[in-house]
């Protein structure tokens, strides 16, 4: 690949992943989109794209080593249940399932049985990248799905092992083929290494590095970990993403770990994004052309059997139908384990090259429609309903004061009325606070401020005070409306966002507001100029003035506008003084006996 393939691949990406993600459609789709306009079949800017794929996959690998740095042993030993119980049901019954079906498709039960098996193996790299983007890596469901993946990962050597052996079955098998157990065997001793040069080889290594103080030494020393670990586990044939995802957790407890993130994060993200272009390359469209029946039809059935399968093996592990439906969304597609297999199964004689490319058709297309599938069932699905398990509904409520929004604000803010031995109500839409609050005293009840029937079952018709203290300024806006439109007697308080959101609420009449930041920060000031040897009193009256200054700029900004009293705030940029382009030769003359006097009084002021 020479410089002008890098920059193609560069602009392919810069230019289609800002327009699909734009469009919603998500980074994934706009690289397939990509790698498939500059590809063989398209702009003809690559004729090898298997060469590119091979070195992308190192992105995947990077990216589960990231995700094995997250993993502690402990949380992932926490996991054993979803990995085993849950990916190995998930992964044999859909195997059964797609064998039936490419057989009904006519294909032999052996090539059945490996087009199956490559189908089932979904792609590590769409479901990470997914569930990245969405910020779901961490949750309870993206665990279960970090579990899957794990599970698929270990499955390689099985179903390496299951291509020699249908091919024995079937007389093509090579005099060198290496027996099953001893792939078994090999794979499970390259876990035990790996696991005995995490534990006792990596800390001393990385700490040896780090005395020498080259920054780019450790770099280096990280990659090195990374793609060794990987290079070692496929020699004992295992998947690559396997090895990165083990070296992962075994540095996940090493004071080294956030300066390894930080060294392989930007490699991860380029490399990755170079697979998904690969992998839009590879797909071969003479074959779609000649095949398109067949091909739609396999991706159809194999997407849809896959996807019963999966939602069935959820729901059996108690998964409820949200996240069993989400879940099958996901992974309802082929994964680039697929392209291995087939090739193998080639070279061994139990596919033809011509079913192995439809089956490589069937998986790339599979993995450019699952993004598609996801967005379209995240806009059908209704949002989820959050159980009320231990949170009582707002309902008949006399408290004094009516507080919305018990936050972190909110908490600070209930603390001098509680103190004064006031009656207040607490009413919050995030169920987890209002649990969380139960803990530390607080009765919080369940209560959307939006709606007049929830501030009128909440005593806003008697309440004295009613405290908005919600962190989104729209839904602030829409309380406040509300409020001074049936309870126009209670006095209204309410926490501001930003400036501009100050002039909103100050426009809409409420009784009081304050940006939530404003004193804290002030404070904050005031003891950083303490702490750098300014007086105490001095810095008082500097904060002072601060203080002054903003409330003068916000009048005048609610007379004239955002843009008003900028000459107000300090800036850190040096003000240039106004020089004349030439100095007149000759002195000011006063005009009248006043300019006279003030000339006389302050003769140095004002020749400066």
């Amino acid at each position: 690949m020479n410089l002008g393939h890098a920059v193609a691949l560069l602009a392919a990406g810069v230019v289609a992943v800002p327009v699909f993600r734009k469009l919603g459609l998500g980074s994934v789709l706009g690289y397939l989109a990509a790698g498939l306009a500059i590809g063989p079949f398209g702009l003809k800017l690559f004729t090898d794209p298997q060469a590119i794929l091979h070195v992308a996959e190192l992105g995947v690998v990077l990216f589960l080593f990231l995700i094995g740095l997250e993993m502690r042993p402990a949380k992932l030993w926490s996991l054993r249940r979803e990995i085993f119980g849950l990916g190995a049901a998930q992964v044999l019954l859909c195997c059964a399932l797609l064998s039936g079906v490419a057989m009904l498709g006519g294909l032999p039960p052996a090539a059945a049985v490996i087009g199956a098996s490559g189908f089932v193996l979904s792609s590590t790299a769409v479901i990470m990248k997914m569930l990245d983007e969405r910020g779901e890596t961490s949750t309870e469901a993206g665990q279960r799905a970090v579990s899957i993946l794990l599970l698929e990962d270990l499955a390689v050597v099985p179903l390496l092992a299951l291509v020699v052996v249908l091919a024995s079955m079937n007389g093509t098998v090579a005099d060198s083929g290496r027996p099953a157990w001893l792939g078994l065997l090999i794979g499970l001793g390259c876990i035990a290494a790996v696991i005995a040069a995490g534990r006792w080889l990596l800390n001393p290594f990385f700490q040896i590095l780090a005395r020498s103080g080259a920054r780019e030494i450790m770099t280096a020393a990280a990659l090195l970990v990374v793609l060794g670990t990987a290079l070692f586990m496929q020699w004992g044939g295992l998947s690559m993403a396997m090895g990165a995802f083990l070296a992962g957790v075994l540095l996940s407890e090493s004071t080294f770990r956030h300066q390894l993130e930080a060294d392989v994060e930007p490699f991860r993200g380029i490399l990755l994004g170079l697979f998904f272009l690969s992998v839009g390359m590879s797909l071969d469209l003479s074959v779609v052309a000649a095949e398109w029946g067949l091909i739609a039809v396999g991706v159809i059935a194999f997407m849809l059997v896959k996807a019963g399968g999966i939602y069935v093996v959820a729901r059996l592990f108690r998964a409820d139908h949200r996240e069993a439906i989400q879940r099958a969304a996901l992974f309802a597609q082929g994964g680039e384990f697929a392209f291995v297999l087939y090739s193998a199964a080639v070279a061994a004689g139990v596919v033809d090259a011509r079913t192995s490319a439809a089956l490589t058709a069937v998986v790339i297309l599979s993995m450019a429609l699952t993004p598609l599938v996801v967005i379209v069932l995240n806009r059908v699905l209704p949002p989820p309903k959050e159980s009320l398990d231990g949170v009582e509904v707002a309902a008949n409520l006399e408290g004094r004061v009516l507080m919305i929004g018990f936050g972190r604000f909110a908490q600070v803010v209930s603390q001098p009325l509680l103190a004064r031995g006031m009656e207040v109500s607490l009413i919050e839409t995030d169920v987890e606070m209002i649990r969380a609050a139960g803990t530390f005293g607080f009765k919080v009840y369940y209560g959307d401020g939006t709606r007049l029937d929830v501030l009128r079952a909440s005593g806003a018709s008697n309440a004295e005070a009613i405290l908005v203290c919600v962190d989104k300024p729209d839904v602030a806006d829409r309380i406040v409306e509300l409020v001074k439109a049936e309870f126009p007697l209670a006095k209204l308080f309410v926490r501001a966002f930003d400036r501009g959101h100050s002039l909103r609420l100050i426009k809409a009449g409420v009784d009081y507001q304050i940006r939530e930041t404003f004193e804290s920060a002030l404070s904050f000031g005031k003891n950083v100029l303490i702490q750098l040897g300014v007086d105490e009193v001095e810095a008082a009256d500097i904060v002072r003035d601060v203080r002054r200054r903003d409330t003068e700029r916000l009048e005048l900004q609610i007379a004239g506008g955002i843009q008003e009293g900028r000459w107000l705030m300090r800036g850190n940029m040096p003000t240039p003084t106004p020089e004349p382009f030439s100095v007149p030769r000759k002195g000011g003359r006063a005009g009248n006996e006043e300019a006279a006097d003030v000339l006389e009084k302050h003769p140095k002021e004002l020749a400066e």
